[in-house]
């Protein structure tokens, strides 16, 4: 975009062109997803810049557990295909960062042992028995209760986002970190760019990437809503002690390459309260002691809370909104590791103007009747 700049000397009016910096997107949210995004959008030659109100990767994913979780009677049908081929992407997907970023992420393939509840026992197929259970865990009390195994990865998000910066910021990306969104700007029913706290930019395309914040950014109201989550971490002693992801209706045990193991986690509709709550934690890790007796062994190294993005069908908001040029990425809620990767393609695809390779017909932000008017 070009202005006149002018000014005047000795009478007489002179004027020189200035440009102003603009952008083919602007994402607004610096998770997984936003990054994801960007890295994408970067592939296909779009300049993108990214409004984070904080620091970038430091919210939900940064508290996030890492499951990749492939599992049908614990995904919502409609988004098992999505799921599904996200999960199929991951290893791909982590190794370009690891590569572009000089980072290691963590992708764990021992699997995962799953104590379902009753209801569920039935879909699960065979159990293992505690002959083979005793091999793949012999530090798990499993209580007599029957488990199955899923060949299921895992992640570790704060790698996994810190990897995504540095390769976004390696490819291009801008950044413009602890300036929060106030509002998307339209003209002449186009896009037009973001006004932040801090200033203004110009785009014709907005990405609404911000997780539990998206419902306070327009033009269209989004509903979305925070879903506390708290979570603890335990140094394992032995660094091996526990080495499949272990799921059960009470607790989930997530084991790190480092000797770290994440136990979680709450769902509580709490509003935007991050705090973590000292009953909350213990009984986590109560149930993780029961889980596993030589857990009492292990300090706890830090507890935290996170805020998940929730919807009103507990499916995510993918795709283009009633403005034309303003787009939503949100609504993950427990799946946004998950789903980053397959996000990002469809995500870019759409922006790109091209049919995206996944129906999201049911993830449209247009399914709100609410959204459908400014």
């Amino acid at each position: 975009m070009q202005v006149r700049v002018g000014c005047h000397v000795r009478g007489h009016a002179l004027y020189t062109i200035a440009k102003v910096k603009t952008w083919d997107v602007i994402i607004v949210g610096g998770g997984i997803i936003g990054l994801s995004l960007s890295i994408a959008l970067r592939k296909r030659g779009l300049t993108v810049l990214v409004v984070e109100r904080g620091e970038p990767g430091r919210e939900a994913s940064h508290a996030a557990g890492g499951m990749l979780v492939d599992c049908p009677f614990e995904t919502n049908p409609a988004l098992q295909e999505l799921a599904s081929a996200s999960a199929q992407m991951y290893p791909e997907f982590a190794h370009e960062l690891e590569v572009e970023s000089g980072m290691k992420v963590d992708l764990r393939d021992q699997g995962t042992i799953v104590f379902p509840s009753a209801d569920h026992e039935k879909a699960m197929g065979t159990p293992l028995t505690a002959v083979k259970l005793a091999t793949l865990e012999p530090s798990l009390d499993h209580g007599s209760r029957p488990c199955f195994y899923l060949n299921e990865r895992s992640i570790d998000p704060r790698a996994l986002t810190a990897a995504a910066l540095k390769t976004a910021k390696n490819r291009g990306v801008d950044f413009s970190s602890g300036d929060t969104a106030t509002a998307v700007n339209i003209s002449d029913g186009q896009i037009s760019g973001v006004t932040t706290n801090k200033t203004s930019f110009l785009t014709g395309k907005v990405v609404n990437c911000a997780g539990a914040w998206s419902s306070q950014l327009g033009p269209h109201p989004i509903p979305t809503r925070p879903v506390k989550g708290q979570m603890l971490c335990l140094a394992m002693h032995p660094r091996d002690l526990i080495r499949h992801v272990i799921r059960t209706p009470d607790v989930y045990l997530i084991p790190r390459s480092d000797g770290r193991m994440l136990a979680g986690a709450t769902v509580e509709e709490a509003g935007f309260d991050k705090r973590t709550i000292p009953s909350a934690i213990q009984r986590l890790h109560h149930a993780a002691l029961k889980l596993v007796p030589k857990l009492s062994e292990s300090r706890i190294l830090e507890d935290w809370a996170g805020l998940r993005p929730g919807t009103p069908d507990n499916l995510p908001i993918l795709g283009e909104a009633e403005t034309p040029g303003y787009y939503v990425a949100t609504g993950h809620f427990r799946d946004g590791i998950l789903l980053a990767p397959i996000t990002a393609q469809v995500m870019a695809q759409v922006i790109s103007g091209e049919k995206p390779q996944q129906d999201l017909s049911a993830f449209s932000p247009r399914r709100f009747p609410q959204t459908m008017s400014s």
